[in-house]
């Protein structure tokens, strides 16, 4: 039963993290520590191992697609890997309780932003170039640290960032998976000397969410129109953003 359970759960965190552009290690790390009673170092090797299959499934999908802006998430990865190790390497000398605030806070103006953003009744559709470079180094390099130092797969910061530089949820998402399958590889690559993986609770989740994520791009397509689904996903997004940076904090 556990076995079906584990397998449920990945096809649902599978489904977030394409619909969503992310968010998936950060979710298993809740369940692995607090439902399964893992310890933090394996929930998030686990977790980033789970992560993995997906959002190259996922990606792939949405190349497929013609989704993915390459160039906006080239930018993010050329600083978001070097973040993620050096995250990697100093994750041991920082306190968890000052990292956890300061993610948690993070993320919690990141969510307002995005609802701020969803709810005026304009955007500017032309962004200026030096502004998105900025905005896309910034955000990949928040991204890689929290990927570096707790585990988490980054996607939060990565498609915030996507959307204040004027991209749609579904490029957003999009392009975030393409990101995070190489900083999420990075990450794992450090945590796995770090943490054993635990492999009985990874294989069946990482199953379900592989399914999850194949399945993700043929749904997003049957939703109507894109605006439809911006107007659903986009606001979505920015109270995920803000519910996981409260959980964080209390």
């Amino acid at each position: 039963m556990s076995q079906i359970l584990l397998i449920l759960i990945g096809f649902l965190v599978g489904f977030i993290v394409i619909a969503m552009g992310g968010g998936g290690a950060a979710i298993y790390l809740g369940i692995l520590t607090s439902g399964f009673g893992l310890s933090a170092v394996s929930a998030a090797a686990t977790s980033l191992f789970t992560a993995i299959p997906a959002l190259i499934v996922g990606a792939y999908s949405q190349y497929r697609s013609g989704n993915i802006n390459f160039k906006i998430g080239n930018r993010m990865l050329l600083s978001a890997l070097p973040a993620t190790i050096v995250g990697s390497l100093i994750s041991h000398y920082i306190p968890a309780n000052i990292y956890t605030w300061i993610v948690a806070l993070i993320l919690i103006l990141l969510g307002a932003q995005v609802l701020w953003q969803t709810h005026s009744s304009k955007n500017d559709e032309t962004q200026d170039r030096s502004s998105s470079t900025g905005k896309a180094i910034f955000f990949g390099i928040l991204s890689g640290l929290m990927v570096g130092i707790a585990g988490l797969s980054g996607g939060g910061p990565i498609v915030a960032g996507l959307l204040l530089m004027g991209l749609d949820m579904i490029q957003a998402a999009a392009t975030s998976a393409y990101v995070l399958v190489f900083n999420t590889l990075v990450g794992l690559l450090f945590h796995m000397s770090a943490g054993n993986i635990n492999w009985n609770f990874g294989i069946y989740l990482m199953i379900g969410s592989v399914i999850g994520a194949a399945f993700t791009p043929f749904l997003l397509k049957k939703m109507s129109t894109p605006g439809r689904t911006n107007s659903i996903l986009r606001p979505l997004m920015g109270i995920i953003l803000i519910f996981m940076g409260a959980k964080m904090l209390f």
